[in-house]
């Protein structure tokens, strides 16, 4: 730590101090050949850590995220960063299982780059966490850098203060004063400046009136309530606080909650649409339009001794009518409409063109191997692809959703260990890879169910960030509607010098002195 630095007046003062605690004279050469002193009131001059200490690597660190310009820059990497993720659909919004290559087919080596640099899931990307984290920490050493020398600055303000300090305000008086007159002088000012709601302190010739202070503390309010917002932010990382996801569930089906130890049944989906004689002509091309549409669910947590399911939730799910149970919220989003659910399949025996039997495949329960029987036959899943595509000539799924469902199945006698093979797509049998064999399986029905689509969330962080809003919203008011104003008056060698100062709206404080009838001549530095 530097040496402290002392004022002519004696007074000690840190190292880093720009003007004198106790009778506010400027230390620094720079300062003393400023006409006026308003830039360094904004601390009261003191010394503030950053200024202080510089030597050891925690000094360096903390210097480092004192700064302002740090601080602005963080912002403008984090907002830089923000914009650049809207560029393209963030990946829970990609219709596909593979976003390194929707994004590459999509957009491009554009979309290629997007998705390696986690653009695409940029939330809950570890760059995204630390840029935050950075801005708040470097609010944090930003407002203690501040907050701590002005606070004890205001706490011990002087009544007294040295004459070239007084000349130095940007609004001062300078009069002659015969020693009869300064005592009635310095009465009149008193009781005019507290006319005006100033709490007035007086000390034998020396007079301080100040009011306002609360507006010095509004913007470190303010910074309280970002690193509040900020940290309710961070929240949602941690597993469990913070949850948004997307979850079909068909009609009648008991699904798992993402995330979360519950089950969700969907009981019933209704759907009413707009009647087509009401629709605008220019709409009526795009199919009927959904009026309202709601499901009827039953939410159940699973319990830990048993494993049963108990019901703790049920109700109607509408649009912007969500299902809650503690800090869940299950929000009706979407809905498809008769969606494969089942297929009927028949057995048919070629040579005889009889049909030897139906079976039924759930498109949503199947299982590898899994045996369907018809009559002394057994039908065996080898492979099943949900959504089938080819892709350089060998099948594929492009997604685990049943719209386009392929089947490999093997067809054997009771007890045979192998049997032959066929291939069926969307129920249809494919007759040139199974033109020899003796078996065709082929579409018999099809059962059709609606799904419903739920956005699940959870946001335990909420409360914490509105918690922050409001208190960054007080600061704001604090400092937006009060001005601090302090006017200091001293009797020195038979002349009365006065210094007024205020942290903003210069021309009202000159306005509001004058009206007082006891500060006519006034002078304002107009630099």
């Amino acid at each position: 730590m530097i040496e402290n630095s002392k004022c002519e007046c004696g007074h000690n003062n840190p190292v880093g101090t720009i003007l004198c605690e106790s009778c506010g004279k400027p230390l620094d050469e720079e300062t003393k050949g400023k006409e006026t002193i308003v830039q360094e009131m904004r601390y009261e001059g003191k010394a503030r850590r950053s200024q202080t200490f510089q030597s050891s690597p925690f000094d360096m660190v903390w210097n480092f995220f004192s700064s302002v310009k740090v601080a602005i820059i963080l912002i403008i990497i984090t907002l830089i960063a923000a914009g650049i993720g809207t560029i393209f659909p963030q990946e829970k919004f990609v219709p596909s299982s593979d976003p390194a290559a929707y994004y590459e087919k999509q957009y491009g080596l554009w979309g290629k780059w997007f998705h390696i640099f986690g653009f695409s899931d940029m939330y809950n990307s570890w760059w995204f966490f630390t840029m935050v984290s950075l801005i708040g920490i470097s609010l944090v050493v930003c407002s203690l850098d501040r907050v701590i020398p002005l606070y004890k600055a205001l706490k011990n303000q002087q009544v007294r203060k040295s004459v070239d300090f007084l000349k130095r305000q940007r609004i001062t008086a300078e009069t002659a004063l015969t020693a009869e007159e300064a005592d009635e002088k310095l009465a009149k000012l008193e009781q005019a400046l507290q006319s005006k709601r100033y709490q007035v302190k007086r000390e034998g010739n020396a007079l301080l009136a100040e009011k306002g202070r609360i507006s010095r503390w509004g913007p470190y309010i303010n910074h309280i309530g970002l690193i509040i917002f900020l940290f309710g932010v961070l929240l949602r990382y941690v597993p469990g606080w913070y949850l948004d996801e997307t979850m079909w569930v068909r009609e009648g089906e008991v699904k798992k909650v993402p995330e979360l130890p519950y089950y969700v049944k969907n009981e019933g989906f209704d759907i009413t649409f707009y009647d087509q004689k009401n629709v605008p002509k220019s709409k009526q091309d795009a199919g009927p339009i959904a009026q309202k549409y709601e499901t009827r669910a039953v939410l159940y947590e699973k319990e830990w001794d048993t494993g049963k399911l108990k019901p703790v939730a049920k109700g109607s799910i509408l649009v912007n009518h969500p299902l809650a149970y503690k800090d869940l919220r299950l929000v009706q989003a979407d809905f498809r409409i008769g969606l494969l659910d089942a297929l009927d399949l028949k057995l048919v025996d070629k040579e005889s063109g009889k049909a030897l039997g139906k079976f039924t495949v759930d498109l949503y329960d199947l299982k590898p191997n899994q045996v369907f029987r018809v009559k002394d036959k057994e039908v065996v899943l080898l492979d099943y692809y949900p959504d089938f595509a080819l892709e350089n000539n060998r099948p594929i799924t492009k997604s685990p959703d049943p719209n386009k469902p392929a089947f490999v199945f093997e067809v054997r006698e009771k007890g045979q260990a192998k049997g032959e093979r066929s291939w069926v797509i969307s129920g249809q049998n494919l007759d040139e890879l199974t033109k020899e064999n003796r078996y065709a399986i082929d579409l018999a029905g099809m059962k059709m169910v609606d799904s419903t689509g739920l956005m699940v969330r959870v946001d335990k962080s909420l409360n914490v960030i509105l918690f922050g809003g409001v208190i960054c919203m007080i600061g704001l008011v604090m400092g937006f509607y009060w001005h601090h104003r302090r006017v200091w008056a001293l009797v020195d060698d038979g002349r009365l010098y006065i210094g007024a100062h205020t942290n903003k709206n210069w021309y009202s404080l000159e306005r509001e002195l004058k009206l007082t009838g006891e500060f006519d001549t006034l002078q304002v530095k107009r630099n």
